[in-house]
């Protein structure tokens, strides 16, 4: 025997005729049958051998006479929100913190699934840095600099029959020299919009993720290009996130996935997916720079000329002039003080200068402390009310004796830290107070 439906539920035919159904909604708060009728449809028989199967139109398929184009809209499937529902779980769990009692949840930091598991996802276009509101007529750009990223960024997008050209360009050098900054204004003289990486995100707590990280920042460049814009991958100290320091640095799997996926896309930069993607797609090539100090500590295959064409840049006496001409162009210090300083302080790096600049400012800032009190100042600091406003004083006189004096005292502290190696004392030798040394500073400085 087979089961025959109720006459009255919705969808309901008799074998051997055409039928009119009327569709009706059940209430699930009340239980009572809805009257409203939302159409009335001819629908075909159903063969005699066809009882007990379940029509198309029962699972969800929209009828012709009700598609589109008649103004009206037909959700034929209860299941449909369901199906339709592309909201993250992990997120939910995390938005759902809280709204039970705490001993149906787990701690946070706690291996489970009341933690929600970060994704690369949740980074993407958090690398992207709008640079067309920077004005760079009012900092100093190096010729060679400019020179080199120029031709870089062009023999990317060119298209050279039967030539090689290195995706990756990496500039290295001293600490503190501009690189980040300098590759930052090419970038706004060219009208590029880079997508940035920092070495922090090199790492991770899940395997695998940095990798991810990158493909990812890369074709979201790829899609700035394909939008026709001219955008770069630039990386920030490279070699601090994926190189070796010494004995001392551990490797990790993260860092050989990073080296491995860098010359992935050094080969084929135009074929760049996602885990679990692999459908073949030609998006168009992404320059990328990365910055760093030393890149001997990376994995040599990564850096051959094949893949990285590398760039040291160690500004000239006038690079360092013309960039310390625009860190004291806003407090009017003429270009023969500004070269007599840094030929003063000509073994300090460049952000010497900027670090100056602002050592200035204490005295203004110290007097400012005593005006309104150490108690009071919280309140001028941190949303500060309407009528107190926001903490503002005049701009100290910056002359090259100033300058020269402030340099001096940073450059002692320089020192301080080069000659008072507690660490060696500490460690190495386990000083103890009153025996073979003091735990007075100032009495080990002069001893020694």
């Amino acid at each position: 025997a087979v089961h025959q439906p109720h006459p009255l539920a919705p969808g309901f035919r008799t074998p051997g005729r055409t039928t009119r159904v009327t569709h009706a909604y059940r209430s699930q708060q009340n239980d009572i049958m809805s009257a409203v009728t939302m159409s009335t449809i001819a629908v075909p028989v159903a063969k005699a051998g066809a009882v007990g199967r379940v029509a198309r139109h029962q699972l969800g398929a929209t009828p012709a006479q009700l598609g589109k184009g008649n103004g009206m809209k037909v959700q034929m499937s209860r299941w449909k929100g369901m199906d339709e529902d592309i909201s993250d779980d992990q997120q939910d769990i995390a938005r759902g913190r809280g709204m039970v009692d705490s001993k149906f949840q787990g701690g946070f930091g706690l291996g489970g699934t009341q933690n929600a598991v970060m994704s690369s996802s949740d980074y993407i276009s958090d690398g992207y840095k709008d640079l067309s509101h920077m004005d760079t007529d009012e900092f100093y750009i190096s010729e060679a600099f400019m020179d080199k990223m120029t031709v870089h960024i062009a023999k990317n997008f060119m298209d050279l029959p039967r030539i090689k050209v290195p995706l990756i360009l990496g500039v290295w050098g001293g600490k503190g020299q501009g690189k980040t900054f300098q590759t930052t204004l090419v970038c706004a003289k060219l009208g590029v919009q880079p997508i940035i990486m920092s070495a922090g995100e090199l790492e991770s707590g899940n395997a695998g993720e940095p990798a991810k990280l990158i493909r990812q920042r890369y074709r979201e460049a790829s899609d700035i290009v394909k939008k026709g814009k001219m955008s770069t991958l630039f990386i920030n100290d490279l070699d601090a996130g994926a190189g070796r320091m010494g004995g001392a640095t551990q490797y990790t799997v993260n860092n050989q996935m990073v080296n491995a996926t860098l010359m992935n896309l050094a080969d084929n930069p135009t074929n760049v997916q996602l885990p679990g993607q692999y459908q073949v797609e030609e998006i168009p090539r992404v320059p990328v720079i990365a910055t760093g100090n030393d890149f001997s500590t990376l994995y040599a295959p990564l850096i051959r000329d094949g893949r990285m064409e590398k760039f040291y840049w160690s500004p000239t006496f006038e690079d360092r002039v013309g960039v310390a001409c625009g860190i004291f162009k806003a407090d009017g210090v003429n270009a023969q003080d500004v070269e007599v300083l840094v030929r003063t302080f000509d073994g300090q790096s460049i952000d010497f200068f900027g670090a100056l600049r602002a050592r200035v400012y204490d005295d203004k800032v110290r007097s400012w402390i005593k005006e309104v009190g150490i108690d009071a100042m919280g309140s001028y600091l941190i949303n500060p009310s309407k009528d107190k406003g926001k903490v503002s004083f005049e701009p100290p006189r910056m002359s090259l004796d100033i300058l020269l004096q402030y340099g001096k005292m940073l450059e002692s502290e320089q020192e301080n830290v080069k000659r008072v190696q507690l660490a060696d004392a500490y460690l190495d030798g386990a000083v103890l107070a009153g025996e073979g040394g003091s735990s007075n500073t100032q009495q080990s400085m002069l001893l020694s």
